[in-house]
């Protein structure tokens, strides 16, 4: 058995989240774990909230809730979704948490004990009116290269250029619309990751296994330009990690906070700790997972996450690791995604377009969602999301194939043979060279699983479903049952057993119907397909079932069309 701790890159604090969002991290991640669970393995897996930073400010001063109570708020909204979508998680943390607090100032101390930390005096904006310095986000004004009236202090919207708050013509404070704006010297303080870039690019060199997508972008950041830059790490906020050497003052940095991003990371270990906390478990139970003097050199970690998020995790997170002089776990294979499009567009949190997490619920179950959004996982380009191929895949895969055959198998079982495993016959040269071939199919199946090749992985559980609909066609049990009844009781056994075995096989990707063909079944053995002759005559005879509520409903013409309409715009 071997331990595997999984983590998803963390959700930010300010909203819900998009399906974009949702196949860039944690439901990958998700399916992973289901799948190790299934193979037996030790699983932890582990997500959090991210409640620190600008957007968090901005985004509870427009549900005018103080920003505390706005996070505790978003997150019991975050974690309800999650639920709903069935993830999984261990633990599901908070960033501003008191574990997270204390880790991220330890961290900040052990790097500063290394000499890894400097600080540098720069100039930023300050809001006469507000009283306060201003983050890049908290100031808008006219955009020097498209003329955009709306540009951010770290972006045009209009043209995407990258931004410097200076750049801005007429500047406006976001807080108050104040234009009384003043260019004033502030103290931070910089991670100095440049001198760990030969040890940071060594380590990602021996990382060869690791897909393009992740290698590639970050060595990019290793090498392009400049090459590897040294980065703040404290904001002036009020909302945030207040900026400590372990429990201990820093002098000049009085009133600041670390960077969001600089803590965010550590909420992965800091969230691993409020999940031993919360079942009233000692320290060791959570550092068995991350430091390797105390059990953790036995775990694979695994991290999952969009491609937008790899710069932090291969170079500036590695970077605290490895500056901190103390023995944590690294990451062993870090799983990136491309981007997911909506219908001819981009999913935008901020414009609210596309479908986001409570409103794919609201229309259909979680299991609908988690097959398309798996088996057309952004993996080696950008994929996207269109109503006419959800449909499309839903009816043929969900519904034609694996929700046919279950109705098919226990309403003729039902009809011809009672409600109980028929005894009758014995499987015959067909019969055997269907589990020949399963047998076969699943191990390419586990193959890509253990990959984390997430739609080829998907392909052939399908694969695995379409092969039992074309046995069970060819068979024809409802035929031979007029001419030799034996046989076709061994063919209905046969086909019972592939319900069994495609809910074991299908519980990453679908696992409320999964639940649901193991209930009508009368099983609670979920034991991996190991042996597939075994496997194919898992239930005894005589053994009771009964006929499932259809699994998996179509989807219509005109809910499609509705649907297509109601999600093209502006979400209120």
């Amino acid at each position: 058995m071997a331990r595997i701790l999984i983590t998803s890159a963390i959700p930010y604090i300010n909203g819900i989240k998009h399906l974009g969002n949702l196949v860039g991290s944690q439901l990958p991640a998700d399916l992973f774990a289901r799948y190790m669970r299934g193979r037996g393995h030790e699983v932890m897996f582990i997500c959090a909230t991210d409640e620190h930073g600008t957007p968090a400010e901005l985004a509870a001063a427009k549900a005018k809730q103080p920003v505390a109570e706005y996070c505790t708020q978003m997150h019991e909204v975050q974690a309800d979704l999650a639920r709903g979508f069935r993830l999984s998680f261990d633990h599901f943390g908070r960033s501003s948490s008191a574990r997270n607090h204390r880790l991220t100032q330890h961290f900040a101390g052990k790097l500063d004990e290394a000499g890894l930390i400097r600080e540098v005096t720069e100039k930023q904006f300050y809001s006469v009116d507000d009283g306060r310095f201003l983050p890049d986000r908290y100031i808008e004004g006219t955009c020097p290269n498209c003329g955009f009236t709306s540009a951010r202090g770290d972006q045009c919207d209009n043209c995407t250029k990258q931004l410097d708050p200076t750049d801005l013509i007429d500047p406006h404070s976001t807080i108050s619309g104040s234009t009384k704006l003043e260019l004033r010297e502030t103290k931070h303080l910089y991670l100095r990751q440049s001198a760990l870039k030969d040890r940071i690019e060594a380590w990602i060199d021996s990382k060869a296994d690791w897909p393009i997508l992740t290698t590639s972008i970050a060595k990019k950041w290793l090498h392009d330009g400049d090459g590897l830059q040294d980065r703040g790490i404290t904001r002036d906020l009020h909302w945030g990690i207040p900026v400590k050497k372990g429990d201990q003052p820093w002098p000049g940095m009085e009133g600041k906070v670390f960077y969001v991003w600089f803590d965010a990371p550590i909420e992965y270990i800091a969230g691993t700790a409020e999940w031993a906390d919360a079942n009233g478990r000692p320290d060791a139970d959570w550092e068995r997972w991350w430091r390797t003097d105390k059990g953790a050199e036995d775990v694979t970690y695994y991290q999952f996450m969009g491609k937008d998020n790899v710069p932090f995790h291969t170079l500036s997170f590695p970077a605290t690791i490895l500056g901190s002089a103390e023995p944590w776990k690294l990451v062993d294979y870090l799983k990136s995604f491309n981007y997911l499009n909506y219908d001819g567009g981009q999913f935008s949190t901020s414009r609210g377009r596309g479908v986001f997490m409570d409103q794919a619920l609201s229309i259909l179950p979680s299991d609908y969602w988690r097959w398309w959004l798996l088996s057309h996982a952004p993996e080696s380009s950008d994929s996207e999301f269109t109503w006419e191929n959800f449909q499309v895949s839903v009816n043929k895969d969900l519904a034609d194939v694996l929700g046919n055959l279950v109705s098919r198998v226990t309403k003729f079982a039902r009809s011809k043979f009672g409600e109980t495993v028929p005894a009758g016959g014995s499987y015959g040269p067909m019969e055997e060279a269907l589990i020949a071939d399963l047998g076969a199919r699943v191990r390419d199946y586990e193959r890509l699983m253990d990959a984390i090749e997430v739609r080829k992985a998907a392909a052939e559980l399908r694969a695995i479903w379409v092969a039992g609909n074309e046995y069970l066609q060819a068979s024809a049990p409802w035929t031979v049952v007029k001419t030799d009844p034996e046989q076709a009781q061994a063919q209905i056994r046969l086909g019972l057993n592939l319900i069994r075995l495609y809910a074991v096989l299908s519980r990453p990707f679908i696992p409320d119907a999964a639940e649901a063909m193991m209930a009508a079944l009368g099983c609670d053995d979920w034991s991996w397909p190991s042996d597939m002759p075994a496997a194919m005559r898992h239930l005894a005879p005589g053994a009771g079932f009964s006929v499932p509520e259809n699994l998996f409903r179509k989807i219509t013409d005109e809910e499609r069309s509705d649907w297509q309409a109601r999600f093209a715009g502006i979400r209120s």
